[in-house]
C-alpha cells in the first residue's frame, strides 16, 4: 500500500476537490463564467458573505491552480481584473451540473404551504 504525504492528493477526486472545494471557489468560477471579466469589488459585492481576507486568499488559490487569470493594470487607482483560464473553463460544465442538481434538491425540499389554519 502506497503512503501519501499530507499535501499529496490521495486520488483524482481529492485532487479535484482541493482545487474547487470549499465554500467560495466554485461560486467564484461560476460567476466568472457568467461575467467573463470581473474586478475585485464586483466579486466582493457578488459574494456578499465573504470577508475581504477570504476573498483575497481564495482568488490567490484559484490563480495558483491556474483556474483564473489576474490582470493588473498599472494606473491610478490600481485596477485588477479576473477571468477564467482555459483550465477553469473546462470545469464549467461540471459546476453547471452541480448547480442543476442543487436547484432540484432545493425544489424537492421546499415545504408545501400548510393545510392547517392556525387562526381558527
Amino acid at each position: 500500500m502506497k503512503k501519501y504525504l499530507a499535501d499529496e492528493p490521495s486520488c483524482p477526486v481529492d485532487y479535484a476537490f482541493r482545487r474547487i472545494g470549499g465554500k467560495y471557489k466554485g461560486r467564484i468560477l461560476w460567476y466568472l463564467h457568467l461575467n467573463p471579466i470581473m474586478r475585485y469589488g464586483e466579486l466582493r459585492k457578488t459574494l456578499y458573505d465573504i470577508t475581504p481576507k477570504m476573498l483575497t486568499q481564495t482568488l490567490r488559490d484559484l490563480e495558483s491552480d491556474a483556474l483564473i487569470n489576474r490582470q493588473v493594470y498599472h494606473e491610478m487607482p490600481p485596477k485588477v481584473e479576473y477571468t477564467l483560464t482555459e483550465l477553469g473553463l473546462e470545469l464549467i460544465p461540471f459546476i453547471d451540473y452541480l448547480r442543476e442538481w442543487g436547484e432540484k434538491q432545493i425544489q424537492k425540499n421546499k415545504t408545501p404551504p400548510s393545510s392547517f389554519d392556525f387562526e381558527k
